[in-house]
């Protein structure tokens, strides 16, 4: 079994073995597909999303719709795609949050992460990086970050897309490493939470790359650190948590295509196939990074092992942090 850094750097290998799903064996798609997408348009994930669905339709001739149900930190799109038709024309974007976090974070869910879906390919991996704003925040390193922080006679802010997703864990277990208390402000629209970062209305943001990319290059945000092993390739001037001072602080983010569980193996098959040429493509490739992702992919078993072990690392951790959402 791959450990995760593994698997994610296959999809990068033009030459990840996967078994060729022949026309013979299924003429999917006969019609249009479906994306549904549990975030809002514009999100970092939306956007590798869309280009993905780009360059299926473009493969496949076929319209691949995105198509953005948002709210309630992924649920509401996530039962949408659970009570889908298992019938290949329609697939579910999901994401780190809500195929391995959000089970264990709320006391009920609509949908069986596990029971409703079966994975069928990775399609990027992200950085989070802790963000502030350059105008209202005078902090340059983690050190003085830090030191800023706890000088504060109040308590902070600090924003996500929702409870349970990646930016409001990494959010409270940046603020009880570092030995701070913040409130967790979720967002529903993702370009509010970055403009209110920029105005000095929130305080920090552990959250995407992506979603802060176009505001960090015009010099409106500063990137302090970045919660991953290595320095991510488009903010390489940034130091890594570690870096930086903080041992062992790493918080990835990934999105996967995944299909309603019944959906016929070949189907699932020959998406991951699809995603797994589409990747490979330098071209593609590039454009993930400018979006903030790195482009991967992975067979469906792969992918099935590795949702299974990110659900039981992300259990531990809801629970040591004794987060839970009724």
């Amino acid at each position: 079994m791959m450990d995760r850094r593994g698997l994610l750097a296959a999809g990068l290998a033009a030459g990840l073995a996967l078994p060729r799903v022949g026309a013979a064996q299924t003429a999917w798609p006969a019609r249009p597909v479906r994306i549904i997408n549990p975030f809002a348009p514009g999100a970092s994930h939306d956007v590798l999303v869309r280009i993905l669905g780009e360059q299926m339709q473009q493969r496949l001739g076929q319209p691949f719709v995105s198509e953005n149900r948002t709210g309630a930190g992924g649920s509401i799109g996530t039962e949408v795609a659970a009570r889908a038709p298992a019938d290949g024309y329609s697939i579910y974007a999901a994401t780190i949050g809500t195929l391995t976090i959000n089970q264990h974070l709320y006391a009920r869910l609509p949908y069986d992460p596990e029971r409703d879906f079966v994975p069928a390919t990775l399609i990027w991996e992200g950085a989070n990086c802790l963000f502030v704003s350059a105008e209202k925040n005078p902090a340059r390193t983690l050190r003085e970050f830090i030191d800023w922080a706890k000088a504060q006679r109040r308590e902070l802010t600090f924003s996500s897309a929702g409870a349970g997703t990646t930016p409001h864990l990494a959010g409270e277990m940046f603020k009880a490493r570092i030995g701070v208390t913040a409130q967790h402000v979720p967002y529903r629209e993702g370009s509010q939470r970055v403009l209110d970062l920029v105005s000095g209305a929130l305080d920090f943001s552990v959250d995407n790359v992506a979603t802060y990319t176009a505001l960090h290059r015009e010099g409106k945000l500063r990137a302090i650190a970045v919660a991953s092993a290595e320095r991510w390739p488009t903010l390489p001037e940034v130091p890594t948590m570690e870096e930086a001072g903080l041992a062992d602080f790493v918080v990835p983010s990934w999105g996967a295509f995944a299909f309603p569980t019944g959906t016929p193996a070949p189907i699932v098959a020959k998406l991951a196939e699809e995603v797994r040429d589409i990747n490979a493509d330098p071209a593609v490739q590039r454009r993930f990074l400018a979006a903030g992702g790195r482009a991967v992919s992975s067979t469906p078993e792969e992918t099935a092992r590795f949702v299974a072990a990110e659900r039981r690392r992300w259990g531990e951790v809801v629970r040591s942090a004794g987060i839970r959402i009724e």
